[in-house]
Parts: C-alpha cells; sequence; structure tokens
C-alpha cells in the first residue's frame, strides 16, 4: 500500500486529545480542507460511544481482538468517511482480556521435616533453587483442585537465607509464581504487622511497593503483575472452609496489576491495545501482525539449537522452561538473543513467510519472578529482525 506525505501527516485524535466540543468533528473539518483526503498516518482511541452507539456492544470492549480487526472499520468509516485511500490509522481499544483472582485455601509454613524429606535441602533446611519448590508442592499438594492458591512461608538462599512468603496458583496441572511481601517489606510500606489492616489500605500502598520492587528492571507497557497480600479481617466467605463466617484471621489475597510505563494501577480485566488499518480503495484493513505465544516443544527447539553457542542460557531455558531476563545473571537472555531465538521458532512454524510478515510473540521470562514478555519481529530481505 502507498503512501503520501500531505500537508496534514500525522495527528493524534480521541477524546481528550483535540481542543473543542467534538473530536470527530474538529478532525473531520480539517480532513475537508485537505483536497485529498489523505494522511499518512494518524492516531484514534476508541470512545465509549464508538463501542455503545456505533457498535451496539454492550460494553466498551472487545472480546477478542479478531472481532476488534471485523469491527474497527465501521467506526473509522462512520467518523472519517472523507479519508481517502492510503491513510493509515493506528486505533487504540480495550481488549477484554480477565485474570482471575482467587483467596488463599492452603496457608503453609515449610518445616524443618519437609527440608530434610528431600536430599537437595535437607543440609541446610532451606531452597536456594526455584525449582526446589515446584518439586516440593508437587510433593507436598498432589491432588489440589484448579486454581488452589497455596500461600507459602519458606526460607530461600540467594547469597544470604531470607523467608519469603509468596503465593504459588495450581493452574491446570502446574503452578504459577504469585508476588508476595516479606515481613521486611510490609514493614517498609507503614504496617506494624505482616499483613495490612485493610483492602483499600493494600490498593494504595501495593502500586508504590512494585514501582520501587521493580525500580532497576526494564518492565514492557501492559505489564500485568499478580500480587499476593496478606489481610487481617473476618472470614465473611470461608475461605480456610472450616464452616465458620465470623473467625477472624490472617488471610491472602491475590490482586493483579497493570503498568502504564511509568506506574502501576489495579487491572481492571482490559488491556489497552493498539491495532493499525490501512484504507485500501476505500475499505479498512487490518495490519498483518500475528501474535503467537511460545510453546514446550518450541523451548526445544531454542534450547537444542543455540545450546553449543549459548550453552549456559541454552541448557537454563530447557530446564526451567522460561528465559532468564535478569541482566547480572550468567544465563542472560539479551535482547539480540532473543530475537534470534524467536527467528528460529518463526522459521520453524511459517517457514515459508512472506517478506514484511510481522509477528507479536509472547514468551515466558524470569527477571526475578516468573512473567511475560512480548516481541516485535517482522521479516526483513529474509530474515526476522526486530520491529
Amino acid at each position: 500500500m502507498k503512501k503520501f506525505n500531505y500537508l496534514l501527516t500525522a495527528i493524534t485524535i480521541g477524546a481528550m486529545s483535540i481542543v473543542g466540543c467534538d473530536p470527530v468533528e474538529d478532525i473531520n473539518d480539517q480532513l475537508e480542507a485537505n483536497e485529498a483526503g489523505i494522511f499518512d498516518v494518524f492516531d484514534y482511541t476508541l470512545t465509549e460511544d464508538d463501542y455503545k452507539e456505533t457498535l451496539e456492544l454492550d460494553y466498551a470492549n472487545f472480546n477478542t481482538v479478531d472481532d476488534a480487526k471485523a469491527l474497527i472499520p465501521t467506526v473509522l468509516n462512520t467518523n472519517f468517511p472523507v479519508l481517502g485511500d492510503a491513510s493509515l490509522a493506528n486505533v487504540s481499544y480495550d481488549l477484554y482480556a480477565p485474570v482471575s483472582t482467587e483467596s488463599s485455601l492452603i496457608v503453609y509454613t515449610v518445616s524443618t521435616a519437609d527440608y530434610d524429606a528431600n536430599p537437595d535441602t535437607a543440609q541446610y533446611n532451606n531452597f536456594d533453587d526455584e525449582e526446589q519448590i515446584y518439586t516440593f508442592l508437587d510433593s507436598k499438594f498432589p491432588n489440589v483442585a484448579n486454581r488452589t492458591l497455596v500461600s507459602l512461608t519458606y526460607v530461600f538462599y540467594n547469597g544470604s537465607a531470607q523467608t519469603l512468603n509468596n503465593g504459588f496458583l495450581r493452574v491446570n496441572g502446574e503452578w504459577q509464581f504469585v508476588l508476595g511481601l516479606t515481613s521486611a517489606e510490609y514493614t517498609a510500606v507503614g504496617q506494624g504487622f505482616a499483613n495490612f489492616n485493610t483492602e483499600d489500605e493494600a490498593l494504595r500502598k501495593l502500586p508504590i511497593f512494585l514501582l520501587d520492587k521493580f525500580k532497576y528492571e526494564e518492565i514492557a507497557v501492559n505489564t500485568v503483575k499478580s500480587t499476593m497480600y496478606k489481610l487481617y479481617t473476618t472470614d465473611v466467605d470461608d475461605i480456610d472452609g472450616d464452616g465458620s463466617k465470623t473467625d477472624r484471621a490472617t488471610y491472602s489475597y491475590i490482586v493483579n496489576f497493570i503498568y502504564d510505563g511509568s506506574s502501576w494501577s489495579e487491572y481492571n480485566n482490559t488491556l489497552r491495545m493498539t491495532l493499525q488499518f490501512g484504507n485500501d480503495s476505500g475499505v479498512w484493513v487490518p495490519d498483518n501482525t500475528i501474535a503467537y505465544s511460545f510453546t514446550q516443544g518450541d523451548i526445544a527447539l531454542v534450547s537444542s539449537t543455540l545450546l553449543a553457542k549459548y550453552p549456559g542460557p541454552a541448557d537454563n531455558v530447557g530446564f526451567f522452561k522460561s528465559f532468564d531476563r535478569r541482566s547480572g545473571s550468567s544465563n542472560y537472555w539479551s535482547d539480540d538473543m532473543m530475537i534470534e531465538a524467536i527467528g528460529i521458532v518463526l522459521d520453524s512454524i511459517n517457514p515459508n513467510a512472506e517478506e514484511d510478515q510481522k509477528y507479536a510473540v509472547t514468551v515466558v521470562i524470569y527477571n526475578g519472578s516468573t512473567t511475560n514478555e512480548t516481541f516485535f519481529l517482522i521479516k526483513t530481505d529474509g530474515a526476522w529482525v526486530a520491529q
């Protein structure tokens, strides 16, 4: 698709981006003054009216990316009928992506007998490897129901022994790590005990805690962190399953926060996403980016293919199933190494990809906790490179 540069070349429009009574009307007035009716590229954020009036949806979000691709052209045609062939629009929208929250069903402190039961942990009565924790959980809680949360207190050695309390959520047969606070961290956020007094207090202080916790790490926009916190409260939901809804104790809860590039806020189950559309002879069509998430088979392929070139990192990712993104680690995967690894997988799953094909590839990483990171690649001159 050709792109033309006219007087109006790059603008941002949306509910708050142009001063005036109606931002859509304002930009259309400007378009009418431009005889060609062509923009090189412009940005637009869908409004509540776009979802509920133009598209007649019940909620101001889309359920899937495919829904967004199918329905956004209607909004563009309705709002900007004078936009002509070769115009480009970067459209931001909200995608419904719920993350479940759980209250703790199991609260457990690893005992000396637990450490002694495993030869790897018996000598010093602590864990010193993340995999040892998962081995213990599989042994201790082999038959828990799906989405059971274990609030686990344990000693972990990493240069020095530290008592930690983190969550481990059982999802489809695997344990997912959920960040918790240590006693010292509760003290640092102004608590007299290792818990919060109210939910409001937790929701107010935890975003500040996360900002400090990850201040030296590169966190991608739209990263969602599941965080477990303790609350001294009345067990009105019978979390512990003892049949009583009046006992008061300390219980653990999960809350999710999302990063916007500068701060953390409570995640409301919608992600702000952006799609590029191009006007092709009066028809708005979506960009060709394909979203893809690594599988266990992809991990195995990367590990075996790059083992000779990057023995430490490749062996590590093959064992732990996550890429070590800690820059100080001997198993660190740099950005260039990640692009190389992802390119190997893309050549495997789509060996005949056309020039300029784009991918948004999500992988599991470890940067102090296990989370996801998305990389954007494009095929250029027959090779996969970062966008």
